[in-house]
């Protein structure tokens, strides 16, 4: 676009390592991943003809994506293997293909914003800490695509999205490390066997112009290859991004024995972030002033992140009941942040001499730019192997889920590379001036961090009778971890760790699924790629991990003849060893002192009520949740961080999600929803609430021919201003409104 002409970027650029070199670590594992890959096809050279599958055409057997045609799904793959969901024994949330065109949900974190139970903390390192009933995901470490955890780094688009699964609860039996709250799995577009073809237009407010390909081609019977690419460009009255992404996946084998897939994925973005807005106190309550669409940061800020992996694949299907597949998979992420905080000046820089407040609040009102800066690169290898199989024993049908993955990752962080501050200011009045600075940061102090996770898992559905099953299941971990300061002091940790998940179901007929079930999780010292630095044996490395289990009680129910599915649910979630400072020795260690609680109910609609009328609805209600123990006492002004007998930060009492359209005529379809978030604290910031908000939005489609439809989409219709992330001394404001219009072609 014509204004990134005139942008000022920095004279130096993020740093470029060989974007696909393995550092030696990496490379040690890849012969094992080689070793996997080639024991899931051993079973290639023991095929004989006796051992063939049943003749059938490829066409019959693989069914094209339905989730680009409906909310509901009634299959994930986030419970490991290819499960019905009516027989995983925990919430889940999936948010279509079908969902996330419909509300042009093209930004990862609006997909996330749509889900009940989730809440944003707004980080200092300019990564958004995603919360998940009120426990941490890590810093996106719990966000996964196609069940490997995905790089915390960069910015995620949709545009390869088939759908984008919620498991919600404990979950390290089948992730590992992390899944407190729970986990999120990105599901990939996969090619099918159909020539089929897709181009997407849409023109939006704040010079917004996104275009996206899907394009799929039989290559062979059994063989297809698919490209996904997209072009994003938005101004967004300053806040620039910039987008590119591509996607192309080959598989061969579909449907047979033995299934191959390869495939690349690049997605870069370039753009100026609009950091944080100051806030106003009255009575307690965070009051969000300056309009969400104005941005104050400088003309140089910038935040440009990219992601770059491949991913090998091969399924051996033993037979219809049972699989072997193997996913090796090796990728570099970035991050160079470069922006500016936004806050009111003393008054003593205020006109008059008068300190900013709501009242005084004018186009002249000061505002002042600390600089915050950050640049990270992580290498990571994965290597994934999971059977899935049914086999009759002792008298019983058992379904067995089985695995090894690992993962090594050699992450580099600056954290705070801000290169001094600036005493540059601008007024209120004048958003987006065109001020910049020079990027003087030079040589970039890295902190480093190397972490490799051996994990085993193996669970059992037993089938006692024809309609109830017991589940067992049980993870060991081997985590290890280095982390080196830039100054050379080193520390490091080694854990060993068990994971048990148990369960029943109750399916009295194929509509109705009842069950009841217990996991546990933990998070590593590790899981902020780093250590406190200091001394040798500074505090975090001698913190063992904290612990969590979550009990779960709920049913999944088909209904509208099978048109929708229901998911109510019952959960308490406990961390029950929580990290808090040692008073005594607070500079060597921390203490698993702490303890906190969250227990309410999970609710889930998705699908038809009529053949015209589709729905969905995520609603999460958390009445009871609380600090259980902490040696953290109040300050002399009475704030700080939360304290024993506090509500947790980060976990509203109710937060909602609904979406529905309705086809009106036979080429006219509307739809409209709304968000909702009761209020909450910042995290270690009791003294102070953000209010509840609620946004709507709205849509009408119409279809121009049987391959051309054109829609119009008002995202936040009312232009709600309201809290959205939010962190100790400040707030990102929610999106302003929005007005969209695509043309999307078949062909």
């Amino acid at each position: 676009m014509s204004q990134r002409k005139h942008r000022q970027r920095p004279a130096r650029s993020l740093p470029r390592h060989p974007a696909l070199t393995p550092a030696p670590s990496s490379s040690a594992l890849l012969p094992l991943g080689a070793m996997l890959l080639a024991g899931s096809m051993s079973a290639i050279a023991q095929t004989t003809p006796s051992d063939t599958l049943p003749t059938v055409t490829v066409r019959e057997q693989v069914e094209l994506p339905q989730t680009k045609n409906t909310f509901r799904t009634t299959e994930s793959g986030i419970g490991k293997g290819n499960q019905a969901l009516r027989d995983i024994p925990q919430s889940v949330t999936v948010m279509t293909e079908r969902l996330i065109d419909d509300r042009n949900l093209d930004d990862f974190r609006e997909v996330l914003r749509t889900t009940a139970g989730v809440t944003f903390q707004a980080g200092e390192t300019g990564e958004e800490d995603v919360r998940l009933r009120g426990f941490s995901l890590g810093q996106a470490g719990d966000i996964y695509t196609d069940g490997i955890r995905d790089g915390a780094l960069y910015e995620r688009d949709t545009f390869n999205n088939d759908r984008v699964e919620v498991l919600k609860g404990s979950a390290s039996m089948l992730f590992g490390k992390g899944s407190t709250g729970g986990v999120v799995n990105q599901v990939s577009k996969q090619p099918f066997l159909l020539d089929q073809h897709e181009v997407t237009y849409t023109l939006g407010t704040g010079k917004e112009n996104r275009l996206t390909g899907d394009f799929n081609f039989m290559t062979g019977e059994d063989s297809a290859f698919r490209l996904n690419a997209m072009v994003h460009d938005a101004d967004n009255y300053g806040a620039e991004v910039s987008k590119r992404g591509i996607a192309p996946t080959y598989r061969w084998g579909i449907g047979t024995r033995n299934e191959f897939s390869v495939g690349l994925y690049h997605l870069e973005s370039e753009g100026r972030p609009n950091y944080n807005h100051p806030w106003f106190i009255q009575n307690g309550v965070i009051t969000p002033t300056l309009p969400a669409r104005n941005y104050y940061g400088l003309a140089s800020d910038h935040l440009d992140t990219s992601a770059d992996y491949v991913t090998f694949g091969h399924t051996h299907r033993f037979d219809r009941q049972s699989s072997l597949t193997t996913r090796v998979r090796h990728g570099r992420y970035e991050r160079d942040l470069w922006a500016s905080v936004i806050g009111f000046r003393p008054a003593a820089q205020q006109p008059g001499g008068v300190a900013a407040s709501p009242t005084t609040l004018g186009p002249n009102t000061v505002l002042g730019r600390t600089a915050k800066g950050r640049i990270g690169i992580s290498d990571t290898t994965q290597i994934q192997s999971d059977y899935v199989g049914s086999f009759n024993g002792l008298g019983r049908k058992h379904d067995l889920l089985a695995g090894v993955d690992i993962y090594q990752e050699d992450a580099k962080r600056a954290n705070n590379f801000s290169g001094g501050n600036t005493t540059q200011t601008t007024l209120v009045g004048t958003p987006n001036d065109g001020d910049s600075r020079a990027d003087t940061r030079g040589a970039v102090p890295f902190n480093t961090f190397d972490a490799r996770n051996l994990g085993l898992y193996v669970q059992d559905t037993v089938s006692l009778t024809s309609t109830v099953k017991l589940i067992g299941g049980l993870r060991h971990d081997n985590f290890k971890a280095t982390y080196v300061t830039n100054t050379g002091v080193a520390n490091s940790i080694s854990e060993s760790l068990w994971s048990p998940r148990v369960g029943a179901t109750f399916q009295p007929d194929e509509n109705t699924s009842y069950y009841v079930s217990f996991g546990t999780s933990y998070n590593t010292s590790g899981d902020t790629y780093q250590f406190t630095p200091g001394a040798p044996n500074a505090k975090d490395a001698n913190t063992p991990p904290e612990k969590s289990r979550n009990l779960e009680i709920g049913g999944k129910f088909e209904l509208f003849e099978k048109r929708a599915s229901l998911g109510a649910a019952l959960f308490y979630s406990e961390k029950y060893n929580e990290r808090n400072t040692d008073p005594d020795t607070a500079s060597l260690q921390q203490l698993l002192s702490g303890k906190r609680h969250a227990a309410g109910m999970e609710f889930n609609l998705a699908g038809r009520i009529t053949p015209k009328w589709e729905i969905f609805y995520n609603h999460t209600w958390i009445p009871s949740a609380k600090i259980d123990k902490s040696n953290v006492a109040l300050n002399a002004a009475g704030t700080g961080a939360q304290v024993q007998g506090d509500r947790p930060g980060l976990t509203p009492k109710h937060s909602a999600s609904l979406w529905t359209t309705y086809m009106v005529m036979p080429k006219l379809r509307i739809g409209g929803g709304l968000n909702y978030r009761g209020k909450q604290n910042p995290e270690g910031a009791r003294h102070v609430t953000a209010d509840s908000f609620t946004t709507f939005d709205a849509m009408a489609e119409y279809t121009l021919t049987d391959t051309t439809t054109l829609k119009l989409n008002i995202t936040n219709l009312t232009d709600e201003l309201y809290a959205d992330s939010l962190y100790r001394g400040f707030y990102a404001p929610g999106a302003a409104r929005s007005v969209q219009l695509t043309l999307k072609k078949l062909f």
